[in-house]
């Protein structure tokens, strides 16, 4: 097993339950919030700004110039000047390339995917499902009514998408961003990881 597994997904689609699951299944390490706190302990920045900044979109002008620091490097007066929300998602990406250098994992969000485009042995998956699951799987989750969960869903949605769209050069959620693209509502959770698990499988063979 050499596959490092990165899963975007919908608010209520159950992907960071899959994730959990695929981890248990293969024995290899889970990243999700996790990775917020290996980002603070490496990059100096207390874990309270990292979960501040996390996967939130930003509207800075200085856009196109965090982009070039991915293909250049970024040099120290560039770093400084830069707004703390770049800062925090430069000390995510970082992280996510030294745990997909370390061995096969399952990472959950933060644009690893995007991160990670270099790696030959990433299988990029995207979870979404019904709006009826992801709601009720929100509710259960959080004791809320279905307006509540309803409201929650597209708003994290809604921000989770600015942020991959923001920071990546692809589209969240849109089929040609990812290798595979499972609605969890067809096959329950239990048989959605029954697939992936088939799909590492053949995946690693290459």
């Amino acid at each position: 097993m050499n596959t490092i597994i990165t899963i975007g997904r919908q608010a209520g689609s159950g992907g960071r339950e899959i994730g959990e699951k695929l981890s248990k299944h293969f024995n290899i390490p889970f990243f999700d919030r996790e990775l917020l706190s290996r980002a603070a302990k490496e990059s100096g920045f207390c874990e309270e700004m990292i979960q501040m900044h996390d996967e939130k979109p930003t509207n800075s002008f200085l856009y196109n110039l965090v982009m070039d620091t991915y293909s250049f490097g970024y040099n120290t007066s560039t770093f400084v000047d830069m707004p703390i929300s770049h800062k925090v998602f430069l000390a995510q990406f970082d992280t996510v390339k030294k745990i997909a250098d370390e061995g096969p994992c399952v990472i959950v969000g933060r644009c690893a995917d995007y991160a990670l485009s270099d790696y030959d042995n990433v299988l990029r998956l995207f979870i979404y499902a019904d709006d009826e699951d992801r709601s009720k799987r929100l509710m259960d989750r959080f004791k809320l009514e279905e307006k509540e969960a309803v409201d929650l869903m597209n708003k994290t949605d809604k921000k989770r998408a600015s942020y991959y769209n923001y920071y990546s050069s692809k589209k969240w959620g849109h089929a040609e961003s990812y290798d595979l693209c499972i609605n969890s509502s067809c096959l329950g959770i239990d048989g959605t990881v029954k697939l992936i698990i088939q799909a590492v499988e053949e995946f690693d063979k290459k």
